[in-house]
């Protein structure tokens, strides 16, 4: 435990450190600083990855003290034997990629120039494995030339140098036994300062750890294997880590598709984290609503879990009429939302990825959706069209309504809509979470944090389908229909009214207190009458 601590201290004290260069160079909150600090550490991860991994294939790499000094002495065609005998799933590295290569070559002339085409080279030499797709088929690589971001071309060549020392200060190979806690909250600390809700058009922001937490933990509440996961509106890849890792990352395959760059940058590097290199060709940037990338033929793909935190409005009026085509009728069944004519970018985009997720579920499919809480009971319009969809097809779990605040830097209250294609028999439960949380403070916004014991109640109650007073309901189908299609579990709470036994003498003794107290309140109504009339007299009288 206290060698994890160390390590999770120095790893975050690193990215700081990373951060500090940036910072000094002039780079700090710069929009290039966050491909400098994810790349830099990605390959220094990969470094220390390769050499923990040839340790394992070689006794003599793991009993010697530089294991690149006695790696030297292999001939290329030991060497290129050794690369070949490496797990897939590891970056390959030639010898002059090596952090000690770059480390022992810093002094050289034009060292920025080195280190950019050693970063370069390796992203072409792992091409295949690791970059990510855009939906044309064009390839995203691993590494930018990162020194090109100093404007002063002097300045670069000491850049890079202060780069590499901060690198070389430890190892990582100690931790890669470690599992996705650890990794999970090195990535967060990773990008904390890069992934703000509402810091870019797309809504690349991050989903708060105990909401996704509870949608893959809910989703999955039994043993599964060779499954497939799917987020159309990824971003950085928490929902679909925290699935991944409620299901056994050995045990599904993921895919995803957005929109940003950025957010697919994020996404590779958490898969890489979390030993998910596998499904890196599956990650794809591109307009999920407009150009679905992942096919079987000419039909879309389905999945059997999908989650998803999509944008919840934004102005996607270039695209709509392209979507309202007969392809698309089926997709979007419950119709494409309309674009306000003063405030473009409110337009409830959220519905059509609630639509495309429901076509995109296999026979046996699940999904978990972060939903604006007002979708679960709106009375009309598509979002009634979508939940009368829900019902009649037999394929609504819950909604868990969560507290108010849950993300940090939006008001808009949420809850998570819960599909499962196998719950014909309509057990659902609904539940109201928002009174649980305490309050606090992140920056200049107020947070909502849930304990950990909140987050197992929530889950273990909405699992085992528990009825709980002012907390969960279970209903059917039928009792849905009867309340107008409404997923609100206080519209199903029963009125409660107390009786209290008193006796004859108490009840005529309340009786005359509210007689007196009436009589009392007619008497100050006529006083105040009277007053009105008299000043309304003087009024005309002048």
């Amino acid at each position: 435990m206290k060698l994890t601590q160390d390590f999770t201290e120095q790893t975050k004290k690193l990215i700081d450190n990373l951060k500090g260069i940036c910072t000094s160079y002039g780079l700090g909150n710069d929009g290039n600083e966050f491909k400098i600090i994810t790349q830099v550490f990605l390959y220094k991860f990969m470094n220390d990855k390769f050499g923990y991994e040839v340790k394992q294939l070689d006794t003599k790499l793991k009993t010697a003290e530089k294991w690149e000094q006695q790696i030297a002495d292999y001939t290329d065609a030991q060497y290129e034997m050794l690369l070949m005998r490496m797990n897939p799933d590891n970056a390959k590295l030639k010898r002059q990629h090596y952090l000690s290569y770059l480390h022992n070559k810093q002094n050289s002339e034009e060292f920025s120039k080195l280190f950019d085409d050693t970063l370069r080279d390796i992203a072409i030499f792992n091409n295949e494995v690791f970059s990510v797709k855009t939906g044309t088929g064009a390839k995203i690589t691993l590494f930018d030339e990162l020194s090109n971001y100093i404007t002063d071309s002097s300045q670069r060549d000491s850049f890079c140098r202060a780069l590499i020392n901060q690198l070389f200060e430890f190892s990582f190979e100690a931790i890669f036994h470690q599992k996705f806690d650890f990794f999970s909250t090195i990535f967060e600390h990773l990008i904390k300062d890069y992934n703000k809700d509402g810091g870019g058009k797309y809504a690349e922001y991050y989903t708060p750890h105990a909401v996704s937490k509870i949608m893959a933990a809910i989703l999955v509440d039994k043993p599964v294997s060779s499954v497939t996961c799917y987020d159309p509106a990824a971003g950085s890849g928490t929902l679909l880590m925290n699935l991944a890792h409620q299901i056994g990352e050995d045990r599904c395959t993921i895919y995803s598709q957005d929109i940003s760059q950025k957010s697919s940058s994020m996404l590779r590097l958490n898969l890489i984290l979390n030993n998910l290199v596998d499904s890196i060709p599956n990650i794809i940037q591109g307009n999920t609503m407009l150009s679905p990338y992942h096919k079987v033929g000419e039909q879309l793909m389905s999945f059997d879990y999908i989650v998803s935190n999509p944008p919840f409005k934004l102005d996607f009026s270039d695209y709509v009429t392209n979507l309202d085509n007969k392809q698309n009728h089926e997709r979007f069944f419950a119709g494409i939302p309309n674009v306000p004519k003063k405030d473009k970018d409110k337009m409830s985009i959220y519905l059509l990825f609630i639509q495309h997720i429901i076509f995109s579920l296999s026979d046996k499919g699940k999904a978990a959706i972060v939903v604006p809480t007002g979708f679960i009971t709106a009375q009309s319009g598509i979002e009634k069209k979508i939940r009368e969809r829900l019902i009649e097809s037999k394929m609504l779990r819950g909604v868990v309504s969560m507290p108010s605040n849950i993300f940090a830097t939006t008001g808009t209250n949420v809850s998570i809509l819960f599909i499962d294609k196998t719950n014909t028999k309509g057990d659902i439960v609904l539940m109201d979470a928002s009174k649980l949380g305490t309050k606090v403070k992140e920056g200049k916004n107020q947070k909502t944090v849930l304990s950990l014991d909140e987050e197992q109640r929530i889950i273990d109650t909405f699992n085992q389908h528990e009825a709980v007073e002012d907390f969960t309901v279970v209903v059917s189908y039928e009792d849905i229909k009867a309340k107008n299609y409404s997923f609100s579990a206080g519209q199903y709470f029963d009125v409660k009214i107390e009786y209290t036994d008193i006796s004859p003498a108490e009840f005529e003794a309340k009786m005359t207190g509210f007689k007196t107290n009436l009589d009392k309140l007619f008497a100050e109504s006529s006083e105040l009458e009277c007053e009105i009339k008299k000043q309304l007299a003087g009024l005309r009288y002048e």
